[in-house]
């Protein structure tokens, strides 16, 4: 029964934790702003969300195990979402290209969805919580 609530709960849990890792990379570019020749990323949020729910894991960190013993794990650190560099709306004497009000308006964008989302998940946890309880 808990691997069918985990089940019913992974596509919200992988699009949370996309959102927290898209938040962290709008707000290294916009603490970039200023830095000469600095590339802004960014990575294409549905085709992540699609690659995580049919259980792709091409782009991160696995380890090696040499013996059957051996404990079962995954490396942490990168999510494994595809960074790509945003195309320069304006060119800068300094190489850098970073939009500032695109970047601040992705990123409050980003906190509005991701806030939804959670609204949303809590309402999907309070109904099965419901629905477990006897009358």
């Amino acid at each position: 029964m808990i691997d069918r609530l985990a089940a019913a709960l992974n596509f919200d849990r992988e699009a949370l934790n996309l959102r927290h890792e898209r938040q962290k990379v709008l707000a290294g570019n916009i603490a970039n702003g200023d830095t000469p020749n600095y590339k802004a990323r960014d990575f294409d949020f549905s085709r992540e969300l699609s690659r995580a729910m049919e259980g792709g894991e091409a782009g991160r960190l696995a380890l090696r195990t040499t013996s059957p013993r051996h404990l079962a794990a995954r490396a942490s650190g990168e999510p494994g979402v595809e960074l790509l560099y945003r195309l320069p709306d304006q060119p800068s004497l300094d190489g850098n290209t970073v939009n500032m009000d695109l970047e601040r308006t992705n990123f409050a964008d980003n906190s509005v969805r991701y806030q939804a989302a959670l609204t949303i998940l809590n309402g999907r946890i309070q109904g099965l919580k419901s629905a477990m309880q006897p009358e």
